[in-house]
């Protein structure tokens, strides 16, 4: 049983969060923008994303053909790259658009399956 001081509670924790997630997010923004008026930390901190990003395509890359989310791996190092790089970002643009399209035909292979299993489950009894 919640009460209604519960609730209050709740928004006061939901509020403050938000807010902090803005105040992380201005900071953020803020810090990025020093590192890119100038430009040998600028060069740094882009090396910096395309190395770490590069790793993480290379390793989701090589776990694709094992059990896992090698895949997720891959796409989660574009977008790092994306985050810095135009051309990482177009490139992410079209993983994901493919992902969604690929999580669609999934759920509607799935409903037709279980469509078929019910009629047939039906037939029997």
């Amino acid at each position: 049983m919640t009460t209604e001081s519960d609730g209050s509670a709740r928004s006061t924790a939901k509020r403050v969060a938000s807010q902090a997630a803005g105040i992380a997010g201005s900071a953020a923004r803020t810090t990025r923008g020093i590192i890119r008026r100038n430009p040998t930390a600028n060069r740094v901190y882009r090396a910096g994303v395309g190395v770490v990003g590069g790793g993480t395509v290379a390793l989701g890359v090589a776990l694709i053909p094992l059990p896992g989310p090698g895949a997720l791996i891959a796409v989660g190092g574009l977008a790092v790259l994306a985050s810095e790089f135009e051309g990482a970002k177009q490139a992410s643009t079209k993983a994901n658009a493919a992902a969604k399209k690929g999580v669609a035909v999934a759920k509607d292979l799935r409903a037709k399956r279980q469509a078929k299993q019910a009629a047939k489950a039906a037939q029997e009894h």
